[in-house]
């Protein structure tokens, strides 16, 4: 079945919001002095399944706010022209049943902060404001939780159950329209790791596990461990990349829905993997992707050769990709979101606006700007800023 959702023009809710509060400001409060402000975007998303149904997010916000001395909140909402100029998305996807709630946090005066200082803050505000929506909702996860892929399951371990997403984003990070949002792949936009998936078709999973376990430890470096884990592979036929393609790649919830929003408000989109050219051009195919890059994977024609190109994808090669396709576009950095799950894609996501960790490794999520662990891909938007409201 088709769902249709709209999309409201996002920066324009953000700033209507701001708009409002201008009288609490300085008078002189243009770009610059907004960055040099507290002022947070704060968007909180909730398991609509693991909460109680009269359970109220806005009370529950207000409620943390009340005890924060020195600070406010406004409830930031879609008017009517922002509603009327919503691009319309149509999915066959059933989208995460989540409510998505929107803020503006302010100080009650317009003391300004370094920007190491505002990170500090934000920090803290995301963690304690985290803790207590936590706390708020476990009576409803009593039962059940949400595992690391968002879905609903019985008997949760109480350490595991997640109920809430909460994004914290000064508000002139958020206003800054993005232009460019790149993204990982394996165990980002697909569910799969590639080079596994491989290793499991040749028979040598024990082997690469092992590769990659002496890397995560620091004893060999990514190049190192690549290398080793590619010369596992030689000799094996090429027709296990289409064996694989066809049969053992799947996409993530919400990943079509995800480039198609991001289209209709104009995005060009990048695959920037440290996978293999064969499956980074599929996905990218047949998500719509704008471009991909990702190693080649060497062959005779017949079979795999074991070998590596010289100049691997590694992190500091996805931030250089990242950063060329953006002067390419003639676009700064404030208009590019990156996208990963790995400590290899904090390279680029450290250089981007906004950074998005998704179901990602504690240390990526604890440097990423905000981190999606209770929706699919479409969480990104939220991420962003962006609500949907179905048609």
């Amino acid at each position: 079945m088709t769902n249709v959702y709209a999309l409201p023009n996002n920066s324009q809710a953000w700033q209507n919001a701001l708009d409002q509060v201008a009288h609490l400001l300085p008078a002189n409060a243009d770009g610059k002095i907004l960055m040099q402000l507290p002022i947070f975007a704060v968007v909180v998303v909730v398991n609509n399944q693991a909460k109680e149904a009269h359970f109220s997010v806005d009370e529950a916000v207000q409620a943390w706010v009340d005890t924060q001395i020195g600070w406010q909140i406004k409830i930031v909402y879609d008017d009517e022209v922002a509603k009327a100029n919503a691009h319309k998305i149509e999915t066959d996807e059933t989208m995460s049943d989540v409510s998505v709630h929107r803020y503006l946090l302010l100080p009650t005066d317009n003391k300004e902060m370094t920007s190491q200082r505002r990170d500090a803050v934000a920090h803290i505000i995301d963690e304690q404001l985290t803790v207590y929506l936590k706390k708020q909702i476990k009576p409803a996860c009593s039962s059940f939780g949400v595992d690391e892929h968002g879905q609903i399951i019985e008997d949760l371990p109480k350490e595991k159950r997640t109920c809430v997403d909460v994004h914290l984003l000064s508000i002139a990070q958020l206003l800054q329209t993005p232009k460019l949002v790149c993204f990982d792949m394996d165990s980002t936009l697909i569910e799969q790791e590639v080079i596994v998936e491989l290793a499991k078709m040749c028979g040598v999973s024990d082997e690469v596990a092992h590769i990659t376990e002496r890397a995560m430890r620091g004893e060999i470096d990514f190049a190192q461990s690549f290398a080793q884990r590619v010369a596992l592979l030689k000799g094996v036929s090429v027709d296990v990349v289409d064996d694989i393609i066809a049969n053992h790649i799947t996409f993530q919830k919400g990943a079509f829905t995800l480039i198609q929003a991001l289209k209709a408000h104009g995005c060009h989109t990048v695959l920037v993997s440290g996978g293999f050219v064969p499956f980074a051009k599929y996905v990218a195919t047949t998500l719509g992707i704008d471009e991909y890059y990702a190693n080649p994977l060497l062959t005779d024609g017949d079979s795999l050769l074991g070998e590596i190109d010289t100049n691997i994808i590694d992190g500091k090669q996805k931030a250089i990709i990242v950063k060329s396709v953006a002067r390419k576009l003639g676009l700064d950095m404030g208009q590019v979101v990156c996208v990963g799950d790995g400590a290899n894609d904090l390279p680029m996501m450290d250089i981007s606006n906004i950074g998005v960790a998704y179901h990602a490794k504690p240390i990526v999520q604890a440097r990423a700007d905000v981190a999606v662990n209770i929706t699919g891909l479409e969480g990104v938007l939220y991420a962003m800023g962006q609500r949907f409201d179905k048609v």
